[in-house]
């Protein structure tokens, strides 16, 4: 993270705090991103809660929480969001294959087609019924007064479903196109090298770095099939946020003022 803190057991962990906005920077402290909190050490666990983190929202399916629970800091309360309940199948949220079955997978995902299944698993982040109720949950609590304390979102790597919550966020509070790719795209400085281990194991398994980065990385294709998809379904940012999200102008503007 730019502020010097390391949690070495959330990877890809960051404060949104700092990003420019309409209306000024992101407040520091208030909202944070990562990768799963299952492997999450007793040290870590103290520096999380020495962030005041309080809630924990959960993207992931629920099957990926039940193989492998978040360990959160103490006085931290989860909050499952399940985006892709509604996907029959999501790239994003089978990446445990290329522990089980790493030929397999990588068969399945030979040339441009890992590419073209992220890219559309991005549009499902925008059109899945799961995926708007999941969303509107999330912001709906981070506007909520009674919750205390910071809040972090996370799915498994926290580059997918985490990446386009933080884009939404982020196009909310009216960051300009260019930081909001930024933060996106930092996932592949933050995350790929903690993942060093993961790219060895399955080089020696005969699988290609070439071939793991549109898995295991983010790129901005990604992120752009999403906002062509909220774009053509809703039109504007505002009007995703309204009508397919059920938002009103007021519970926008909470989310402006708690956040910047």
């Amino acid at each position: 993270m730019s502020d010097g803190l390391v949690v070495r057991s959330a990877p890809n962990l960051r404060d949104l705090g700092g990003i420019p906005t309409a209306s000024g920077s992101v407040k520091h402290g208030e909202l944070y991103r990562s990768a799963t909190l299952a492997g999450l050490s007793d040290a870590d666990a103290v520096e999380l809660g020495s962030l005041s983190v309080r809630t924990v929202y959960d993207l992931r399916t629920a099957d990926e929480a039940a193989q492998s629970p978040d360990r959160l800091p103490t006085g931290a309360q989860a909050v499952a969001l399940d985006v892709l309940a509604d996907s029959s199948l999501s790239v994003a949220a089978t990446l445990g294959d290329l522990e089980t079955d790493p030929q397999g997978f990588a068969a399945n995902l030979s040339g441009d087609t890992a590419v073209r299944l992220f890219e559309d698993t991005y549009r499902d982040l925008v059109r899945l019924p799961s995926a708007l109720a999941a969303y509107r949950a999330f912001l709906l609590g981070i506007v909520d007064e009674r919750r205390e304390g910071a809040a972090l979102f996370h799915c498994t790597t926290g580059k997918d479903r985490t990446g386009w919550a933080a884009a939404l966020v982020l196009s909310l509070l009216g960051a300009s196109e260019q930081e909001i790719y930024a933060d996106y795209l930092r996932t592949n400085a933050d995350l790929l090298p903690a993942l060093a281990p993961v790219f060895a194991r399955l080089e020696q398994q005969g699988l290609s770095r070439e071939s793991l980065l549109p898995v295991l990385g983010v790129r901005e294709s990604y992120l752009t099939a999403a906002f062509e998809q909220m774009r053509a379904q809703f039109g504007s940012v505002e009007d995703y946020a309204v009508v397919g999200l059920g938002l009103s102008s007021g519970e926008l503007a909470a989310l402006r003022e708690r956040l910047t």
